[in-house]
């Protein structure tokens, strides 16, 4: 069966994006070298990990790292989270400084310390907090605003299509739901039915708002499945994309010409290792970057034979060389 027209492109707003297949941010692995593996392997959109719109309005320099875009990234999202519209306001100068393509407001994140400031998937309990951002930003910038969110708080107050409405109404020019509540985090099976039901909603009512769609992506077949039975615009790869960038080439092959090459060569996974510790180094100390390099290992590593001493020789590594003798054993 063709399935070539669920690849294509994206106007949000203003900007026009020329396909549909992104990388979702992810707090602790989106960073300017994972990204730009994640661009030169296909990725349209490429989003930064959260940032907090409080350590933008003190000027914290960590903060504001994660807002530098990578050298390939023509189009790059920022995403923000807060429980306060004041926060916003103080820090939006120094926002708007590092060139957004697109600011993404996070109502999704489910982890404690995030919800317990009243900010990530918190704001499900308090949807006009989240309309007062969307609709600060939409007023005061031509970039455009994005909302990331789930299903609810938790399986008795699933407010995903008010919530959405809300968003839209408030000023957001694109929605993304990852199909759980927030008490449910990551686990069981996402609830693809409500992707469908909001991506109905959405087109029957604001024909220009793309409706994107997140939660068990993991194979470029779980692309292919989403996009076909929930009529959703886009997908954003958000762990699936872990220790397998290759994903977004994956699934758009998969797409246009019904063959995927997954799951992806062990030389291919060994080469982008190395592609992406070199990445680190160059922005990061070397023992930072040989440190944070090793959860991706574990990931590129993940169900390959033999590969278990070769994680544990990586867990110790502290040069390149470590990596690379390690890397030659499989």
């Amino acid at each position: 069966m063709d399935n070539s027209s669920l690849y294509h492109p994206i106007k949000i707003k203003n900007v026009e994006i020329d396909g549909n297949i992104f990388l979702a941010p992810l707090a602790g692995y989106t960073d300017i070298p994972f990204r730009t593996i994640c661009k030169n392997y296909g990725a349209n959109l490429t989003t930064s990990e959260m940032v907090s719109t409080e350590g933008i309005a003190r000027d914290n320099q960590k903060t504001e790292n994660l807002m530098t875009r990578a050298s390939n990234e023509e189009l790059f999202a920022i995403q923000i989270f807060t429980n306060t519209l004041d926060s916003l306001e103080r820090g939006f100068e120094t926002l708007l400084s590092y060139n957004p393509t697109i600011i993404d407001i996070n109502c999704g994140c489910p982890v404690p310390k995030v919800t317990k400031t009243g900010a990530g998937s918190a704001l499900m309990k308090t949807p006009g907090i989240m309309a007062s951002l969307v609709n600060f930003i939409n007023k005061s910038t031509e970039i455009p605003v994005t909302v990331k969110f789930r299903t609810g708080w938790d399986l008795q107050n699933e407010n995903y299509l008010d919530f959405a409405k809300l968003a839209i109404d408030s000023g957001a020019s694109s929605i993304c739901m990852h199909a759980r509540t927030k008490t449910q985090a990551y686990m069981p099976t996402a609830n693809w039915d409500h992707l469908e039901t909001l991506a109905q909603m959405v087109h029957s009512h604001y024909k220009e708002i793309p409706v994107f769609g997140s939660g068990d992506l993991f194979e470029p077949k779980d692309g292919l499945k989403m996009l076909k039975e929930t009529n959703v615009d886009g997908i954003m790869f958000a762990r699936g994309a872990i220790g397998n960038p290759c994903i977004f080439e994956q699934t758009r092959n998969l797409l246009l010409n019904g063959e995927a090459n997954y799951p992806t060569p062990v030389e291919t996974r060994v080469e982008i290792i190395k592609q992406q510790l070199d990445l680190m180094c160059q922005i990061k100390s070397e023992e930072i970057a040989f440190r944070e390099m090793r959860k991706h290992c574990c990931a590129y590593l993940k169900g390959i034979r033999g590969a278990s001493k070769v994680k544990q020789l990586l867990m110790s590594a502290s040069s390149k060389k470590d990596y690379t003798d390690a890397l030659s054993l499989l």
